[in-house]
This record gives structure tokens, C-alpha cells and sequence, in this order.
């Protein structure tokens, strides 16, 4: 998508009415529905112990963040209703954004231009995605764009950090220690109920869409789980059905980068990392790394060197999540399919 220069009549943003630039057109900005803040984001929510998350199921996806020596769990159950948490480790300020109509989740930092800010849900919708809100100067946000598309901010791309979506059947098995975020939110929420359902039809599992995009592609299905990763400008969808193998190892290059893309479509997790000289190979299980390299290095879900003469090295992340096959492709116009 290219800047648009040209000055428009805004549409009211979240305290930010006199802002009239945009980075994408005004017109496909739409409201969503609840309004600012009618979604309510989380602020440094409450963790638990894995055993006491006894409201999970073992096939519900969870969003995994490891900083140091923590490694917590949040699971879709939850950000269905909350969309945006704010939360932080020794220091480590982050965001975990999920959107439920993309199906995409991505990790924020929350140190922007040297100002700690936290994060929330603008009720504004771009290509049917999340539009958070900066709470420093109200600048409006693209979740999957990762920049700020209005405000004082206009341009700026957001830092992320590495996640690792996958079942909590599987995170438990790569982190049996994990901390998992409690439904004690504070808010009134029946989190074991799915809110975008009418009962007959699951969002997430039909063609049908709430709110318009820019280009509906139907080379696959349109809630089809798809990894999407971008090297220099380039975007790629990589399917699970490439792992229907067990844990195994795709190499591709993208952008004239060589990337690893480790996955496993019983497990349900898909991870890309950048490559040099190493050549991966799976070791068949989640716990206790889950490849190896040919000098015998043991690497985790996170790109990170646990055992082997290179401990304590990591592998170059990609700029890369899961998301519905629809959203890739309203975002990325010209995406390929690995191996179509």
C-alpha cells in the first residue's frame, strides 16, 4: 500500500479528531461496532500455573512468549474478548495483539520513540483488522501492517518480538512450566463461550466474512491456517499440510534470504527462522528442542540455542505469524504459495 498524500475530511479517531493524514485509504477504515475501548483491553492481567488452567482445552490455540527464563501462555479463549494485553517481564514491556476476525497475533513492544505507552482496541477496523490505539498520543495503529497509519506517530513502524502460536496441548509440551493467563480478568466474560458464532456457523471455520477487504483471493480457503512470512518486501503463505509428517524442516529462500520453516500439523505450530550455513533436521519431539543443526546444536521453538558449542546463540527471527488465508491476501496482493 502506498502513503496517501492527499488531505481528507477524517473520520472521527480515538481522541485524535483533527488528525487528516493517513498511510492507507480513509475510506476503508471502517467502525467495527463497539466503539473506543468497547473491547476492553488487558493491563498486566493475572498468570497462573499451567495445572491450575483447568478451563483450557488441550486443542485451544495459545499465543507463547519467552523472555529469559518466563515463558507465559495466552490463549485465544481469553483475547476472543479482549483482543489486546499489556503486559511485561523484568522490564521487558510487550503487547500481545490478537485479532479474531484475521485469526493473527503479534507481539508489540511497548517502548515507542524512548515512551513507554500501552495499547487499545480503537473499535476501527482496516482490511476487517485490529486497529490498535497508542495510549501516549492516541495514533491509530495496523495490526498485521505493523506501522501507524494516523497521528503523531504516522510512519513509525512497531518493534515485535518472536511468538509461537500453537495447542495448549503442545505449548505444554515444549514448556511444561509455562505461566497461562487466568480468566480472573476482572471483567464479566463467559470465556467458554466462542462470541463469533450464532450458534449454526463457527467464524472460523466458514467462508463468510463480517466486514469487506481489498482483495478476496480464493486460491485456498478462506479461513485456511496459513503461515505468512515477509523478507525484503516479499510475502510467501506456507501451509500446514507441508508437515503432515510429523515434525519436519521446509527450506526456502524469500527476498534472496534463506529461511527454515519448522512445523508440524499434528502439533499445530508453524516457526520461520533465517538461515546461513546451518542445515536443520527435526528430532521428532517438542520437548527439550525440537531440532538440531549439523554441528550437533540443539535449538528451541524460539530460535534459541539450548544445548550444543553455540549455547546461548539464537537464530535470526522472521517477520512472520499465523493468520487466515484471507487476511495474507488482502494485505499482501501478489502473495505466493510455497510450492504452488
Amino acid at each position: 500500500l502506498m502513503a496517501c498524500e492527499e488531505e481528507r475530511t477524517p473520520i472521527v479517531t480515538p481522541g485524535n479528531q483533527n488528525a487528516i493524514k493517513w498511510l492507507i485509504d480513509e475510506a476503508d477504515v471502517l467502525d467495527g461496532g463497539p466503539g473506543k475501548d468497547g473491547i476492553p483491553s488487558l493491563e498486566s492481567p493475572e498468570m497462573i500455573e499451567a495445572s491450575e488452567a483447568d478451563y483450557l482445552s488441550p486443542k485451544d490455540l495459545v499465543i507463547g512468549y519467552k523472555h529469559g527464563d518466563e515463558v507465559r501462555a495466552y490463549p485465544h479463549r481469553i483475547l476472543d474478548y479482549h483482543e489486546i494485553a499489556n503486559d511485561e517481564i523484568d522490564e521487558n514491556l510487550f503487547a500481545i495483539t490478537y485479532c479474531p476476525l484475521t485469526g493473527t497475533a503479534t507481539n508489540w513492544n511497548r517502548r515507542v520513540e524512548g515512551k513507554i505507552t500501552t495499547f487499545g482496541v480503537s473499535g476501527l477496523l482496516f482490511n476487517s483488522n485490529l486497529m490498535p490505539y497508542d495510549r501516549t498520543t492516541e495514533s491509530l495503529w495496523s495490526q498485521m501492517r505493523l506501522d501507524c497509519v494516523n497521528g503523531a506517530l504516522l510512519g513509525n513502524e512497531i518493534p515485535v518480538f518472536h511468538t509461537v502460536e500453537t495447542t495448549w496441548e503442545s505449548w505444554k509440551k515444549m514448556y511444561p512450566s509455562t505461566k497461562v493467563l487466568s480468566t480472573n480478568t476482572g471483567f464479566n466474560r463467559n470465556y467458554d463461550f466462542y462470541p463469533y458464532s450464532n450458534g449454526s456457523q463457527d467464524y472460523r471455520e466458514v467462508d463468510f466474512l463480517v466486514f469487506p477487504v481489498k482483495n478476496l483471493d480464493g486460491r485456498l480457503h478462506t479461513k485456511e491456517r496459513v503461515l505468512g512470512i515477509i523478507s525484503n518486501q516479499d510475502a510467501r503463505a506456507y501451509r500446514f499440510e507441508l508437515f503432515a509428517d510429523g515434525i519436519s524442516v521446509v527450506e526456502d529462500v524469500l527476498g534472496g534470504e534463506k529461511i527454515a520453516i519448522i512445523g508440524s500439523e499434528e502439533d499445530n505450530f508453524m516457526v520461520a527462522f533465517f538461515v546461513d550455513d546451518q542445515i536443520l533436521e527435526p528430532l521428532g519431539a517438542l520437548e527439550k528442542g525440537f531440532v538440531k543443526d549439523q554441528n550437533e546444536n540443539t535449538y528451541d521453538p524460539f530460535g534459541f540455542v539450548i544445548s550444543g558449542p553455540a549455547e546461548g546463540e539464537r537464530l535470526k527471527t522472521t517477520s512472520s505469524y499465523i493468520g487466515y488465508w484471507f487476511s495474507w491476501a488482502a494485505f499482501n496482493p501478489d502473495i505466493e504459495i510455497f510450492g504452488e
